[in-house]
């Protein structure tokens, strides 16, 4: 265990005779990393410095052995002198050390479970992406994170950036808990005419909207940034809405914000009591409320797309965080639906978010998704469903949301393999010496008879389809083909999760991936039939890290 520079332990006792522990540090590397054992209870840890309380995080600190290391960035505290408070005399408060590195920086991106072409945060828990925004070059990703624990808890905004929307490197975490609560979700938007009045320099100001969260008050406030979203200063007269008393519900938070062109105005979007409401601003500080539609939840999501590609003919999509959604038309004030609720998604994706103020020229509303998936062993849980390109398009029930890998999937295509016209026995031959964990795969698959096929992988089906009852993955999908018992089918394969997406990204699941059975590679299986692989396409994929 390496040693820390300087530390005091000092002893306080209460009238109860509970033992609280402190320790002294002078700052003066990057890092504290610190020790956790899954076991203990959380307690409450404390930073100060100058009598002033910087932060303060409930954590597992280790009494025996620890688990695994987290860490805090405090290099914003260097050259402080830093007392950290808790409430007992662990082990682990004594192990507590600096560093220019954190702890097990040597294997970093390289764990057994580490997912290799999905966004996931270095330590810690994640949830909800945040604040999708692209400004002067560069994708932001921010996120719920935890960063002490591998479980939900002491919400932060953790931060990541992007050139590519493929590789990512993560910043240090841009809002941190305060007197109003926990970090919740919220958006970013990128304020091109300073009318917040934030903008000092010559960057353009982002604007981040988010709840602070306490157990019985939900509120919305905004945070600016001058410096391309690396610090973020928090407006002094937040929150900017509170609408408890309104609607007598603590559940008011998930704010969306963006520009609406039509009523130059600003647009929110905010999860209120059981559904979705509709603010307007001038400034992203003085908020009005407009209208509200019911029957959605969490994580609210509102944006215009042309349909089959034609910008003469644009409509408005809304959903919640279980992706279920509705098209219509939007005025800047109220949405007015013209289907019903309608589903394009299942699984372990929730509160999925689109990009803001992505370059006109691209004309593409990208998606990321939280992605419910665990990793079992290491100091990192969940992450983000690799991003996707939405569309409206046409179809024989009417105009449909459909959502497919983005295009620069291709920057990771290692080695490809391209085959047609097959029988399963062919098809079988050729994949059954395919080893790894990172493909990208597409199938166009005819059922010659009887009703069911899988797509084997390692002994386990990762891709199923039952043309009896519509069945793809255990979830009810009728496509366009299924009369002519064709189905077509894209995955992404990423050691811990499967991606799928049916018929050009009409239907999308994500799920776990099981513990593999054996190491017959991949093949197709069917209950005395026959399919016909019509096309069939592997790409070995390198890491992104």
């Amino acid at each position: 265990m390496k040693l820390i520079n300087m530390f005091i332990l000092l002893f306080t006792f209460s009238p109860i005779f509970t033992q609280e522990a402190k320790r002294e540090i002078k700052i003066t590397k990057k890092y504290l990393n610190i020790p956790i054992q899954s076991l203990q209870e959380r307690q409450l840890m404390t930073f100060e410095t100058g009598g002033k309380k910087v932060r303060e995080f409930v954590i597992r600190l280790n009494k025996d052995r620890p688990d695994y290391w987290v860490f805090s960035d405090v290099s914003d505290l260097m050259g402080e002198t830093l007392i950290i408070t808790y409430p007992e005399k662990v082990k682990g408060l004594m192990e507590i050390y600096q560093s220019d590195h954190i702890a097990s920086a040597d294997s970093l991106y390289k764990e057994t479970n580490r997912p290799q072409f999905h966004f996931t945060t270095i330590r810690g828990w994640n949830n909800d992406p945040n604040g999708l925004v692209y400004y002067n070059g560069e994708y932001h990703l921010f996120y719920q994170h935890n960063p002490y624990e591998i479980d939900w808890q002491n919400m932060h905004w953790g931060h990541a950036v992007s050139k590519d929307l493929i590789h990512w490197q993560e910043l240090p975490d841009a809002l941190y808990p305060d007197e109003l609560g926990m970090m919740f979700s919220g958006s970013a938007v990128v304020d091109f005419n300073n009318t917040s009045g934030f903008q000092t320099g010559e960057e353009k100001p982002i604007i981040a909207a988010y709840t602070a969260d306490r157990p019985e008050r939900q509120v919305q406030c905004i945070a600016y940034s001058n410096d391309r979203g690396r610090t973020f200063n928090k407006y002094e007269d937040n929150p900017v809405i509170d609408s408890k008393e309104k609607w007598n519900s603590s559940d008011t938070r998930d704010p969306k914000i963006f520009w609406h062109v039509d009523s130059k105005k600003w647009v929110m979007v905010l999860f209120e009591k059981d559904g979705h409401s509709f603010y307007n601003s001038d400034d992203l500080k003085s908020w009005t409320y407009q209208s509200h539609i019911g029957g959605f939840w969490e994580c609210p999501e509102l944006f215009q797309l042309p349909v089959d590609g034609n910008k003469d003919n644009k409509k408005w999509v809304i959903y919640g965080a279980s992706g279920t959604y509705m098209i219509g038309e939007f005025d800047g004030q109220k949405f007015k639906p013209e289907t019903e609720k309608l589903n394009y998604l299942s699984g372990k994706m929730y509160a999925a978010q689109t990009y803001n103020n992505i370059p006109e020229s691209g004309g593409r509303r990208i998606q990321i998704g939280w992605g419910q998936i665990t990793h079992p062993g290491m100091p990192f849980n969940q992450m983000m469903t690799f991003p996707t390109e939405l569309t409206l398009r046409t179809t024989r029930n009417g105009i449909r949301l459909f959502s497919e890998p983005i295009q620069e999937i291709e920057i990771l295509h290692k080695k490809s393999y391209y085959l047609s016209n097959l029988s399963k026995d062919e098809a079988n031959a050729k994949l059954k010496s395919l080893k790894g964990d990172l493909f990208h795969i597409k199938m166009k698959v005819k059922l010659l008879e009887k009703v069911e096929f899988r797509f084997m992988m390692y002994g386990n089906s990762i891709a199923n389809y039952n043309f009896n009852h519509n069945l793809l993955n255990g979830t009810f999908y009728g496509g366009d083909q299924i009369e002519n018992m064709t189905i077509s089918l894209e995955l992404l394969i990423d050691r811990t999760s499967v991606e799928i997406f049916a018929d050009n990204g009409r239907f999308s699941i994500i799920e776990s991936l099981p513990e593999q059975k054996n190491y017959n590679g991949f093949e197709f299986e069917t209950e005395r039939s026959d399919i016909n692989i019509i096309n069939l396409e592997v790409h070995e994929l390198k890491t992104i890290w």
